[in-house]
């Protein structure tokens, strides 16, 4: 047979796991959500560094400009394409002129009612 003290000092234990558990949980998650927010603002930045001597630099502004289509960006992607020299960096520049013209040229088609 358990005392009553015995009891709520149990009762307290498993008290106590919820409250680890709960803030292991929070942390986990304001941690995702820092790792999103720095993700994202790196992206931002790295928009404007898309003629940068830096290839990996150049890389991340490609995959913001693909991930966020503008009308504005298609010159800039026009000019970036007749500037870059590496193939690889090139060829990722131009599908994503290509995906970009093709959301542009789909949201234009739903604006004017043409279904196709």
């Amino acid at each position: 047979m358990t005392t009553r003290i015995e009891y709520e000092d149990a009762d307290r234990g498993s008290a106590t796991g919820w409250k680890i558990a709960a803030a292991a949980l929070l942390g986990a998650a304001a941690a995702v959500g820092l790792g999103i927010y720095l993700a994202r603002d790196q992206m931002r930045r790295h928009r404007r560094e898309l003629f940068s001597p830096h290839p990996l630099r150049r890389l991340a502004a490609l995959g913001y400009l693909k991930s966020h289509p503008s009308a504005d960006d298609l010159p800039l992607l026009r000019d970036y394409l007749a500037w870059e020299e590496r193939p690889l960096l090139r060829k990722r520049a131009l599908a994503v002129l290509e995906s970009l013209e093709s959301v542009l040229a789909s949201d234009e088609a739903l604006e004017s009612g043409d279904p196709h």
